[in-house]
């Protein structure tokens, strides 16, 4: 595998994957027996997504260990590290797909590829509540990622809040880094977790999965009102099937699920769609093809569904964009049953309506802009926010708030029309032009 820096130059490959966790990993070694010269882009140190990341605190998977070291073997794969996507290049010629702006510490260039495999993944649902932006109050998914990071938790009162199985996980690896969990709140309620648990059968290792990160301070019908502390939380108050309760802490992680990373996608024109995200994924066919010629999706930019699905989907997409076709069908029988499972776990973790009202009126939306939520009530929708409110147009570009405020008032963000995210005037200056032939 090829791992070297890419050069300021226009570039080309047959085809470019964005996005390196299991789906990418999949569709990049589902492509590669074809000899297509193959481009894996990833933004992380190391392959192999937020699911699987690396870092001092992390004990990766073997199928994670697999999945990297069989890349490895392929001199056809270019893995590119700490690279992202900052935006749109110059307009691609017949049969190809969408060229785009890449970026890394050192260049910025222009991408240009036949096929086009987003794996862009997802990132968590925050939902505002007063005391949500004191320091020490994170995601799931962020404690998790920071401890894996190296982040010392030895000996911290830590508070999981929100829905999913994802708050079992980040508890259990707060807990092998040596801190104390003393509360997983799940809101949804105990008949929604037995009725989950009891079709868990139908995907044994799931099952058996569920049974290693089981937390014995785990409440069910529980979710969070508010967080406390002068500078720094020290006190969650929470609301409970039996009333108001308040839990020291020096740390609270709470999410609520999940949100498609579907802004490269919708940048490129790719329509969404797809019960498995509620209408918010990227839409794809059964060759895992967008609307957009040239452009497939995998992975959960399409929807939820966990590692497996992701697997599924990342091998279809890599084996339909190398023009295989002899795989194909056991591969989408597989993943109509880790589709079962992704459907199972949407009905379990509905979220609950009261979630929706636990910002007061001063309670910041938008963090970057400190945009409260009074500012918000009462705007027709996400652009007349942005004019008047600066909410959205901070660091994050929205993907925060925008989430946020499209589950407290069914707003649709507006997607990005060029850029992706800050650039350096010397990677927009690559956008221009034809590459060198």
């Amino acid at each position: 595998m090829n791992t070297s820096l890419p050069q300021p130059a226009p570039a080309r490959c047959d085809i470019l994957i964005i996005g390196a966790g299991p789906a990418g990993m999949a569709a990049a070694l589902a492509a590669a027996p074809s000899g297509a010269a193959i481009t894996l882009v990833d933004d992380n140190p190391e392959a192999g997504g937020q699911i699987w990341r690396d870092g001092p605190g992390a004990s990766l998977p073997p199928l994670a260990r697999q999945h990297r070291e069989a890349l490895a073997r392929h001199t056809n794969i270019t893995l590119l590290r700490g690279t992202r996507v900052v935006g749109l290049g110059d307009a691609p010629t017949a049969g190809e797909a969408p060229t785009l702006l890449l970026e890394d510490a050192e260049h910025g260039w222009a991408q240009h590829s036949h096929r086009l495999i987003l794996c862009t993944g997802a990132r968590e649902l925050l939902l505002p509540f007063p005391g949500w932006t004191l320091p020490g109050v994170t995601g799931a998914g962020g404690l998790q990622a920071l401890v894996k990071a190296g982040l010392p938790v030895q000996g911290q009162r830590i508070v999981v809040a929100g829905t999913g199985p994802l708050l079992l996980a980040a508890a259990a690896t707060a807990a092998k880094a040596g801190a104390q969990v003393v509360r997983v709140a799940e809101q949804a309620g105990w008949r929604a977790l037995a009725g989950f648990a009891m079709q868990l059968p139908r995907w044994p290792a799931k099952a058996m999965q569920a049974l290693t990160l089981l937390q014995p301070q785990l409440r069910a019908g529980s979710h969070v009102l508010e967080a406390q502390g002068d500078g720094q939380v020290q006190a969650v108050r929470l609301r409970t099937p039996s009333g108001e309760e308040s839990i020291a802490c020096e740390r609270l992680a709470c999410g609520f699920g999940l949100v498609p990373n579907t802004h490269l996608g919708q940048m490129l024109g790719c329509a969404l769609g797809g019960p498995l995200s509620h209408g918010l994924g990227l839409q794809v066919d059964a060759q895992m093809r967008t609307s957009v010629a040239g452009v497939y999706a995998a992975g959960e930019c399409t929807g939820f569904g966990g590692s497996e699905r992701a697997l599924a989907q990342g091998a279809l997409a890599g084996h339909a964009a190398a023009n295989h076709t002899t795989p194909v069908q056991a591969l989408q029988a597989t993943l109509r049953r880790w589709e079962g499972f992704a459907q199972a776990l949407q009905h379990s973790f509905a979220l609950n309506d009261a979630l929706k009202t636990l910002a007061r009126p001063d309670t910041l939306v938008c963090r970057c802009e400190d945009v409260p939520h009074a500012e918000l009530v009462g705007r027709s929708g996400w652009i007349d926010a942005k004019l008047r409110t600066r909410c959205g147009m901070g660091a994050c570009q929205g993907r925060i708030c925008g989430a946020a405020t499209q589950q407290l008032f069914g707003w649709t963000p507006a997607p990005a029309r060029h850029l992706l995210a800050p650039a350096r005037i010397a990677t927009l200056a690559a956008a221009p032009g034809d590459p060198p032939g």
